[in-house]
């Protein structure tokens, strides 16, 4: 949840296009690559710094006086509201 969505399913992307192992990888093994991307774009919601946009928005808020969570509160709220729907999507597609 720490690390940027887009940057962490690239580097899975083009690891998986330059290896002729990863080929064999993906291959034989869809399901862990499928968790993966998942995982990026779902978890990287997770706090401000894995999502550049939530840094926008807060900064938008504060600037307008709105009271927005610190880090950690943000978490607590992100926790509360995308780890059930990442355990639904993952139930859905995997």
């Amino acid at each position: 949840a720490l690390l940027d969505n887009a940057p962490t399913y690239l580097v899975f992307l083009k690891m998986a296009q330059g290896s002729s192992e990863m080929s064999d990888f993906i291959s034989t093994s869809t399901n862990t690559l499928l968790a993966i991307s998942l995982g990026a774009v779902f978890m990287g919601a997770m706090t401000y710094i894995g999502n550049a946009p939530n840094f926008m928005v807060k900064s938008i808020a504060e600037s307008y006086k709105i009271k927005m969570p610190s880090f950690f509160g943000y978490i607590m709220w992100s926790f509360c509201i995308l780890v059930p729907i990442f355990f639904i999507v993952v139930l859905l597609f995997i």
